[in-house]
């Protein structure tokens, strides 16, 4: 069973940095791609940024330069380091990973709200 779990989302004012991470349990993790994605009321769920199991890294537009990926594979996790955070980057940040390469399936955390005041 695979389950993802997000931390580190808050109240933070623009300009400021946060933090998050996405724990999975299972042994898939160092085979997968993981991304994160955000979503707003209203809105699709978008990309912000993934990262291969060869730690190739892609962002979206709007957070490049300013958002950082990473993954730590001896434990299980995965991060965004969000800098220079605006007030239009307040969402439901969400972890996903993404097995589908080697036969497996698509899976999602239940999300961490980020909150960022101008």
């Amino acid at each position: 069973q695979v389950q993802l779990v997000e931390s580190g989302g808050g109240l933070v004012q623009a300009g400021g940095s946060l933090r998050l991470s996405c724990a999975v349990s299972g042994s898939i993790f160092s085979i997968s791609t993981m991304g994160w994605y955000r979503q707003t009321p209203g809105k699709q769920r978008e990309l912000v940024a993934t990262i291969t199991k060869f730690r190739n890294t892609n962002y979206a537009d709007s957070v490049k330069g300013r958002f950082t990926i990473s993954r730590d594979n001896a434990k299980n996790t995965v991060y965004l380091q969000m800098n220079s955070l605006k007030p239009e980057d307040t969402a439901v940040y969400y972890c996903n990973l993404d097995s589908r390469s080697v036969g497996g399936m698509l899976y999602w955390g239940k999300g961490t709200l980020v909150t960022v005041s101008s």
